[in-house]
């Protein structure tokens, strides 16, 4: 039996690519299934394959046919395509283009008269990478469809059950704090933010854990459809896409810093909007995105746990598998992430070495 720790968007996946290979599942969760206390709940997230390091591409490249085979399995729409542009001088839309085209990956490069014309309520004072292939998840909608499709293939599921404590040995035994014992061949933790704090007897990689604000923008003209947006200069990191119903009735946008969130733990967190997150993003809309009113609509927080060189952790240690695809990037992943999450709980399959436990970085 394989037990699997967290049911977001990681363990989710985990359970239900498990579930539907005919594994002995149990999907154990502390809050309830879709909760917002972690880094999985919500409308909106983004789905693209633009990344300056080509191990990223080809990993959305597989990404994207596990998305198919998830909605055909659950029957249920879950990533939709906009389009994405990638501007901002720090983001370097021309190499891009170069790491796009090395992958086979469609694209267009755009200068800024050009990008204004097809999209003018963005301005842009450079070039502008466009690649059709992005779109937007509804995190929400893929944490249910996963639990549902798990359960039904067989999974066992566990909602608002705390794992306090584990005895691994060759099998592991988790202990809950209702005062149930689950021994399991192989357990798969998908803690998120909580993975620093459950005391497992693993060295892991250097993880931070941050508060984000994310804020939604109702838009000028309700007709538009807006792609998904990265920027990046001296001055900030943002990113924009649609806000599906996070934003409200009304369409809008959904616009928030990737970097500057507040350090904290997942059970210290505040869940208090940093006014000065909230500032900075209404100047950044103000500035560069004049097709959106910079008054917000709705506004919330969220976690990232971040490495120290934004790449995931997915290794195997003894009867324990740790997954935490995170850093800010890591729910275009979830299905894919599950799959070789899966792989290793099964012993089907090697870490990749960049996600290692004992990486270097």
């Amino acid at each position: 039996m394989i037990a699997v720790v967290g049911a977001g968007l990681m363990g989710a996946a985990t359970a239900w690519q498990l579930a539907r290979r005919g594994h002995p599942v149990t999907l154990v969760e502390a809050y309830g299934i879709g909760h917002k206390q972690g880094s999985s709940h919500g409308s909106s997230r983004i789905f693209r394959r633009a990344y300056a390091d080509p191990l990223y591409v080809g990993l959305t490249g597989r990404a994207y046919e596990e998305w198919r085979a998830l909605e055909e399995d659950a029957s249920t729409s879950l990533l939709r395509t906009t389009g994405g542009l990638d501007l901002g001088e720090g983001r370097d839309p021309e190499g891009l283009a170069e790491v796009l085209a090395a992958a086979g990956v469609p694209y267009e490069l755009l200068g800024a008269e050009a990008a204004g014309e097809r999209w003018p309520y963005i301005r842009f004072t450079g070039p502008a990478l466009h690649h059709p292939g992005a779109g937007v998840i509804d995190a929400d909608a893929t944490v249910a469809a996963c639990v549902r499709r798990a359960a039904e293939h067989g999974a066992e599921v566990w909602s608002g059950v705390r794992v306090t404590g584990f005895d691994v040995r060759q099998k592991v035994l988790l202990r809950t704090a209702d005062g149930r014992e689950l021994t399991a061949d192989t357990a798969v933790i998908a803690a998120g933010a909580w993975l620093p704090e459950l005391g497992l007897p693993v060295a892991l990689p250097s993880l931070t854990v941050t508060q984000q604000q994310v804020f939604h923008f109702r838009q000028h003209d309700p007709s538009v459809a807006w792609p998904i947006l990265v920027f990046k200069d001296e001055a900030m990191q943002t990113y924009g896409l649609p806000s599906g119903t996070d934003g409200g009735p009304l369409p809008a946008m959904k616009v928030a810093e990737h970097d500057r969130g507040t350090p904290t733990t997942a059970t210290a967190r505040t869940g208090v909007v940093d006014p000065s997150s909230r500032t900075r993003v209404r100047g950044f809309v103000r500035d560069r995105l004049p097709g959106l009113d910079p008054e917000p609509v709705a506004e919330a927080t969220c976690l990232y746990t971040t490495t120290s060189d934004e790449d995931f952790v997915l290794d195997r240690h003894g009867p324990l598998v740790i997954a935490s695809p995170c850093s800010g990037h890591g729910a275009k992943f979830a299905p894919l992430m599950g799959a070789m999450a899966a792989d290793l709980a099964t012993g089907r399959a090697e870490p990749h070495p960049r996600f290692r436990l004992d990486r270097s970085a």
